[in-house]
Formats: structure tokens, C-alpha cells, sequence
């Protein structure tokens, strides 16, 4: 019989880092999409004016979305930080439902919405990527 493999703290402490490094950019992409639908439901001129555009919503509803979305994100970040399972699939789920909404609002605010779906990119591969039980 094979001996169990002994903790290795060097590996448990980069893969906590890995998470915690995830959940804390979650932290940043749900603050900023709060913000982004703040900024949408107050019509403060912020955005673009589109025409002629497939899935044009009014500004307001977007926003909404966004707020909703933002604080859902805000809890899965805190489930990714402790380290939970369900904080680590709630992530990368919600990380991909902000990326199609962020791809869905790019003729409003271009710039906003690229950064926002790279920073969501990097969330998904830091969260997919670390396996606790990998010791």
C-alpha cells in the first residue's frame, strides 16, 4: 500500500493565495459593476447613445442588471475567499454571466466593458485553476 501524501505548506499557501488573489478581483469586478449600474440608472450622460442596436434595453434597465449582478458577484467573492466549493462554481458562473452582459452593453461604454471581461477572464482561470484537494 502507497503511503498518503504529506501536506505540502509551500503548495497550500500559493493555491490560498491563488483563491484569495480571485476572490479579491471578484471584489473589484462587483464594485465596479455596481458602480457602472449606478451610473446607468442615474443617466448621467456616461454612456454612449445607441441606435439601431439588437439588444437595446433601456439605460435604467441595464443598470439594474448590472447592480444585481455586481452583488451577486460580491458574495461569490466572499464564498471564493473562505474557500468554498460553492464559492468557487458560484464564481466562475457569475464571472461568465458578467462577461456576456459586459459583451451585451459594449456600444454604450466600450473601454468600461473590455476591461470589465478581461478582468472576468482572469477570475474564471484563477478559480478553475486552484484545487484544494491538491495537496
Amino acid at each position: 500500500m502507497s503511503e498518503p501524501v504529506a501536506a505540502h505548506p509551500v503548495r497550500q499557501g500559493f493555491a490560498f493565495g491563488i483563491s484569495f488573489a480571485a476572490g479579491t478581483l471578484l471584489l473589484a469586478v462587483a464594485a465596479m459593476s455596481i458602480l457602472q449600474g449606478i451610473s446607468a440608472v442615474s443617466d448621467d450622460g456616461l454612456f454612449a447613445e445607441v441606435h439601431n442596436y439588437s439588444y437595446r434595453l433601456d439605460l435604467s434597465t441595464w443598470g439594474w442588471i448590472h447592480i444585481v449582478v455586481g452583488a451577486l458577484l460580491a458574495v461569490a467573492a466572499l464564498g471564493l475567499i473562505m474557500g468554498a466549493v460553492w464559492g468557487r462554481m458560484f464564481a466562475i458562473g457569475l464571472a461568465a454571466l458578467s462577461m456576456v452582459l459586459n459583451f451585451l452593453t459594449l456600444p454604450y461604454a466600450s473601454w468600461w466593458a473590455v476591461v470589465l471581461i478581461a478582468l472576468d477572464a482572469v477570475v474564471i482561470w484563477a478559480a478553475a485553476t486552484w484545487n484544494p484537494e491538491i495537496v
